[in-house]
């Protein structure tokens, strides 16, 4: 099973930083999920929402405005620095919040894998957005795709097998013994969210899930 990182370590250092991405592997993380966005100037950017108001400090407005250089001044990240940041075969849970970065993201992992600096097998990359993941699915078959879904796990499993995704990673209160049962007849992994409180991880690994995404990597 593995322990990911939920935008990082994001119960101890602010969500989607470096530092926070390099706080989950400290505490025993196997991978980290962390959230993209698009620049005003086409490049894929680490942030939750599609507006830097929550998260960053003495900044406001929309990240679609903001340029790369914007960005870097107030600590967001790129994608590509975090590929160059990432230990060797960790696994790595990108979730596409905005669809208009669906071809910049398949273009920057098809070119690190190319490089050797990742693997197809240590990538998923997840979406609320169905309709991001069929279009990865016909653009590059080799990228492992995640289902997501905090609302419908029938939905989401009958979408995966439709697809040929890795995985449908569900909200943890969605997992039943039948989805896993189901989810391992087609040869499908289960990743859970956010699971935080000692008594839901204990929970999430009762069910045998394949990944437990949580704030607090030190408690899985």
């Amino acid at each position: 099973m593995l322990n990911i990182g939920h935008r990082g370590a994001k119960g101890h250092v602010a969500e989607n930083t470096m530092e926070s991405f390099l706080k989950a592997f400290e505490l025993g993380a196997d991978g980290i999920e962390l959230d993209i966005h698009l620049t005003a100037d086409g490049e894929a950017v680490v942030i939750h929402d599609e507006t830097v108001d929550r998260t960053i400090k003495n900044a406001s407005g929309f990240i679609k405005d903001f340029t790369v250089a914007d960005c870097s001044k107030v600590g967001i990240p790129t994608l590509v620095e975090v590929f160059h940041v990432l230990p060797e075969d960790a696994f790595l849970n990108i979730e596409i919040k905005n669809p208009e970065a669906t071809l910049v993201v398949a273009d920057e992992i098809e070119k690190f894998v190319r490089l050797g600096e990742i693997h197809y097998e240590n990538v998923l990359v997840s979406s609320f957005h169905w309709e991001v993941l069929g279009k990865l699915s016909q653009i590059n078959p080799d990228i492992r795709l995640g289902v997501l879904s905090e609302e419908n796990s029938k939905e989401a499993l009958a979408f995966a097998k439709e697809i040929e995704a890795y995985s449908v990673n569900v909200w943890f209160e969605l997992l039943t013994p039948e989805l896993i049962a189901l989810a391992r007849q087609h040869q499908i992994q289960v990743h859970t969210f956010t699971v935080n409180s000692p008594e839901d991880i204990t929970f999430a690994k009762k069910m045998g899930v394949d990944a437990i995404i949580t704030d607090y990597p030190d408690r899985v």
